[in-house]
């Protein structure tokens, strides 16, 4: 077992890394859980406590109600193996949290061992096709640091031949009897489905219903930020904090502690809880979204994103709005990709925010950020991502569409919504050899939105698409706080 000091500088190690810079919630779990490991009283951690003491729960705070150790354990998790896969493969110690709990283990690990086992040699037949958890390798011990889909057997080239064909024949199978069953339902007369309507019509819709897969009614999630508001009907940021219902009084200690601007605070009197408040740009956007969904004949549910519950993760998909400075369910519900969204000043925002790229392809840049008029220091334009991502279940889904300002929020929604901008995004895909045959494709898309008065969004247009492997994705489960431009 490494010794104390060893496995402390292990999690500095993991905490410093690229893979946890822009994941704080992680970072402070990690922190929090191994030192209870490295205190070594052996007892585990109660949800309860975690969520009060890692996760900033008030004490009212129910975990059979509110999953968030859960969902941000599980996040933990993946996110170590993600670490373990690139920046981590050659370091001395792995951490794991097993399944299950929530204590931390550390196993020395050989100079030079790989982290992950190479993957079998199976048919590149363009369909994945899963490994049993059972089927490992002939000779080979199941590594328990890993996921047992990472074996499988190597099959003969006459046996992949037989696999495939006897896929292609159950897909026409099953492709033929459906047609002839909707024939007969109809009475000699095909009734096609929403989808297949949908899908007929023209390019945004069809692309659209990717996503949707057979949801009726998605979930659009907007951004409500918590304000302090003052008798005089003043707003001032709050970003982070215990906080009441709307009305609520705000304890002055409190006001102080975690409002933006604490000298203002000081000076403003008694204040009050207030979320009423929501970006222009997020409300067109949820108009623009509401009209093609109406067209495609769904009847999307349109919700606070603080308002979401794990039933709507489960059985339905979501779209959120805002970016994760103003909508925390951002960066609640999606682990990063290579595009992410960063703000230097964690007190002072003003359109100081930068979308970061941490894989830039030739000619892209590192970073971009709003960009000003030079003499009138108007702004003259905004970026925006586009991002689609695995949901809870099979089949369901979450997309975002989130600008650094609120105008690159419906700037990113109208190009979603054209089919000038599908069309960008499908050419992309494309070219990156990242459209699937089923479903939506899992992606970031990176806009630049031009702008008119600083309010007014002109046009927009893609900058660059980057693929998000399945591996980058996670699975949520539980509802998450808004926020607001």
């Amino acid at each position: 077992m490494p010794d104390r000091e060893q496995r402390e500088e292990q999690v500095r190690r993991i905490v410093r890394s690229a893979t946890f810079r822009n994941a704080s919630t992680l970072q402070q779990l990690l922190t929090y859980l191994t030192s209870k490991s490295v205190a070594g009283t052996g007892e585990t951690p109660k949800e309860y406590t975690i969520g009060l003491e890692a996760l900033g729960r008030k004490e009212d705070f129910d975990p059979k109600i509110d999953p968030i150790v859960r969902v941000q354990s599980h996040r933990l998790r993946t996110k170590l193996r993600e670490y373990y896969a690139v920046e981590g493969s050659q370091d001395p110690i792995l951490i794991q949290i097993p399944k299950g709990h929530y204590l931390p283990t550390f196993e020395p690990l050989p100079a030079g061992r790989p982290i992950l086992p190479d993957l079998p040699d199976l048919p590149d037949t363009g369909v994945a096709i899963p490994v049993p958890d059972e089927t490992i390798k002939p000779g080979a011990e199941k590594d328990p640091r890993v996921g047992s889909a990472a074996y499988g057997t190597r099959w003969s080239t006459s046996t992949r031949l037989v696999a495939v064909a006897i896929c292609l024949l159950l897909v026409f199978l099953g492709f033929w009897i459906g047609r002839l069953s909707s024939r007969i339902d109809s009475g000699g007369e095909e009734k096609p489905t929403w989808r297949q309507g949908a899908a007929d019509k023209d390019v945004v819709q069809s692309f659209w219903a990717r996503f949707l897969n057979d949801d009726h009614s998605p979930v659009i999630a907007y951004p409500d930020a918590v304000f302090l508001l003052d008798d005089s009907n003043d707003l001032f940021r709050y970003r982070r904090g215990a906080s009441d219902g709307r009305g609520g009084m705000v304890e002055p200690h409190l006001a102080r502690q975690f409002a933006s601007n604490p000298q203002l605070v000081e000076k403003a009197g008694q204040l009050y809880y207030d979320n009423g408040y929501t970006g222009t740009g997020e409300l067109e956007a949820v108009a623009m979204l509401s009209g093609l969904l109406g067209r495609m004949g769904i009847k999307p549910v349109i919700k606070s994103s603080r308002d979401l519950t794990p039933d709507d993760l489960n059985q339905h998909n979501v779209i959120l709005l805002g970016s994760p400075f103003q909508n925390v369910a951002v960066a609640q519900l999606l682990t990063s990709g290579d595009f992410v969204f960063q703000n230097p000043d964690q007190r002072h925002e003003q359109w100081r925010a930068q979308i970061v790229n941490a894989h830039p392809k030739p000619g892209e840049s590192g970073a971009y950020g709003t960009e000003r008029d030079p003499d009138t220091r108007v702004l003259a334009s905004d970026y925006s991502l586009i991002t689609i991502a695995q949901g809870v279940v099979p089949g369901r889904y979450i997309a975002d569409l989130g600008g650094l300002d609120t105008k690159g929020t419906q700037g990113a929604t109208m190009f979603a919504t054209s089919s000038f901008g599908v069309e960008q995004l499908i050419r992309a895909l494309g070219a990156n050899n990242a459209f699937p045959t089923s479903g939506p494709p899992i992606f970031q898309a990176l806009v630049r939105i031009q702008l008119a008065k600083g309010y007014q969004v002109l046009g927009a247009e893609l900058t660059s698409l980057h693929p998000m492997p399945e591996a980058n994705t996670q699975r949520p489960k539980a509802g998450a706080a808004a926020g607001r431009h």
